[in-house]
């Protein structure tokens, strides 16, 4: 394991992660071109002790865009590879055959922006649409923030504060939060939080805002489960029992390979209930 760990970070060097040393979880930001990318995809991958002898790698594909039956053809893929080779290191033959589909899928159609970068959003009901950047490396091209000169203000990004990670069975939660006043603000906070290659390879980024709007005395909100479902919606609760306005918070999820069933809804809002308490968002003890 040791030798395979060291040749995929030499030969990708920046694209291979580490995100637990210790657990053997890794991940690596795979696109159909370096310079220009098009599609990107994240693979997670925890390597057990019996890989590869008598284990494969427990893995997992994120990417937005990957769903249905694209990601049951590629999922099938990883494991006819995983089949053919037992007993070998496999993960350089994985990465390869990710890079492959991605150039395949470049050449086969030319996506709009949103086929790209869009999450599901279908409960957003402010006129600007959330967009994550699935290619962090360009955050402001891909979110394209046109910030008007009398509004450049309020608009600038907003300092971000980062939790202290919880870890329950080798799967690890993190919050974050900013003041946000305005939707733009929103989307650069996440664009800068998705610069970070750990978070952005992070298996969720769970996140809720409230801004109270002044002139209607009303509070412009919403959520995202990024994949995990009812977290967001459960965040956005908590923000809501808690009073807090003017705050953005994002929780990370890093999956360990081990399902935490219902407990993983109470780490994803204990950690944001401890950084808004701690950044005196709330009075609440």
């Amino acid at each position: 394991q040791n030798e395979e760990i060291e040749a995929m970070a030499a030969i990708y060097g920046e694209e291979w992660c580490v995100i637990d040393d210790c657990a053997k979880i890794f991940c690596i930001r795979i696109s159909d071109d370096i310079d220009d990318p098009k599609w990107t995809l994240c693979l997670q991958v925890m390597l057990p002790d019996e890989y590869p002898g008598t284990a494969p790698p427990i893995y997992q594909l994120n990417a937005p865009w990957l769903k249905g039956q694209e990601r049951a053809d590629l999922s099938n893929s990883l494991e006819e590879i995983y089949i053919q080779n037992i007993g070998e290191s496999i993960l350089y033959l994985w990465v390869e055959k990710i890079r492959d589909v991605l150039i395949q899928k470049s050449q086969m159609t030319e996506p709009g922006p949103d086929v790209k970068k869009k999450t599901e959003e279908e409960d957003v009901e402010c006129e600007d649409d959330l967009i994550l950047a699935c290619q962090p490396e360009t955050p402001a091209k891909a979110l394209d923030f046109g910030i008007s000169e009398n509004r450049a203000e309020i608009e600038e990004l907003p300092p971000i504060d980062h939790g202290i990670p919880i870890t329950d069975r080798r799967s690890t939660f993190q919050a974050h939060l900013a003041p946000v006043v305005c939707p733009k603000q929103v989307k650069m906070v996440l664009a800068k939080l998705y610069e970070n290659k750990k978070i952005a390879s992070a298996t969720h980024n769970i996140y809720a805002y409230r801004i109270y709007c002044e002139d209607k005395q009303t509070f412009l909100q919403d959520c995202e489960d990024d994949g995990e479902t009812a977290a967001g919606g459960r965040l956005l609760h908590l923000m809501e029992i808690l009073n807090v306005r003017n705050v953005m918070v994002v929780v990370s999820r890093w999956y360990g390979g081990i399902l935490l069933g219902p407990d993983r809804f109470k780490h994803i809002n204990n950690c944001a209930r401890n950084i808004l308490v701690e950044r005196n968002y709330t009075n609440s003890p």
